[in-house]
């Protein structure tokens, strides 16, 4: 999808997630690049924003890791409630679940409600991923084997730059390839909804596992944001209530930035799914 210029930059609410910062996958300068030509009221940091698990490995902490901490802090000193809920790659900050930093709220998960009054859990997630929850050396395992393919993607995007062609995920692309890594992602989606209607909410906002997505599934609407490794994606709210997905990736690789007004203005609709959750083992 190529990104509409005629957006608004600021919008009701940004949902981000798994920026990894602390390794060499991070797409740190893309991160970069949307922050500062998007702006909201509310900024949700849905997990993964800092890689705990790789820089306990190996240290890798440059510039731009930096600047991205900076940003998301000049953000919520400016007036952006910045809600922060951790997950598995920096659980060590659920210490501090429950704490205020000025603007910046550190959460297990929030219900973020709509412009139209809709209800929406919001959480990372990893707690409905049975790998990382009972199988933690596996996690670590897969972690370190998805570190491998986004190091082939940088070699493969390296090139592509060179032939004028556009950014290309060949983890993302493998990911959907794999029979078991799709029948993964179904399970954790139905898991996340479950959840969603237990707490009776209208819909449940997630991260992850690195694979954007806006759908009706059995009644509920399921969001994730996707990721800044390979995706480098963002789940918006217009200020009528409407979510967008934002691939930052297309905008980037035409290098349009998207104008610098505030519009409120109406934008184009998503695209959805209507799924049905099949029935529970």
């Amino acid at each position: 999808m190529t990104i509409d210029l005629g957006l608004p930059t600021r919008y009701r609410a940004i949902f981000i997630s798994d920026f990894h910062i602390g390794t060499r996958r991070a797409q740190s300068e893309m991160l970069l690049d949307f922050l500062k030509f998007t702006e909201s009221d509310s900024l949700y940091l849905v997990g993964d924003i800092v890689d705990n698990w790789s820089l306990q490995k190996t240290w890798f902490w440059d510039q731009t890791h930096n600047d991205v901490i900076q940003k998301l802090l000049r953000k919520a000193r400016k007036g952006t409630r910045v809600i922060y809920i951790p997950g598995n790659h920096d659980e060590r900050f659920r210490d501090f679940v429950g704490a205020r930093f000025g603007r910046i709220a550190v959460m297990q998960d929030a219900i973020h409600v709509t412009a139209d009054k809709k209800r929406y859990l919001v959480l990372h997630g990893d707690e409905f991923d049975g790998v990382v929850k009972y199988a933690k050396w596996l996690a670590f395992l897969g972690d370190h084997a998805y570190g491998i393919a986004l190091s082939l993607n940088y070699s493969v995007n390296r090139l592509r730059r060179r032939l004028g062609l556009p950014y290309w995920s060949l983890s993302a692309y493998l990911k959907r390839r794999v029979k078991q890594a799709v029948q993964f992602v179904s399970n954790f989606e139905q898991a996340v909804v479950r959840e969603a209607r237990k707490r009776h909410a209208d819909g449940v906002i997630c991260g992850h596992i690195h694979t954007p997505e806006i759908s009706m599934i059995d009644g509920i609407h399921y969001c994730n944001d996707g990721d800044w490794v390979e995706s480098c994606s963002a789940l918006v709210e217009h200020y009528d209530g409407r979510f967008e997905l934002i691939h930052w990736s297309d905008r980037y690789a035409n290098d349009s930035p998207l104008p610098a007004v505030e519009n409120k203005g109406p934008a184009h609709a998503y695209q959805h799914r209507d799924r049905r959750l099949a029935p529970a083992d």
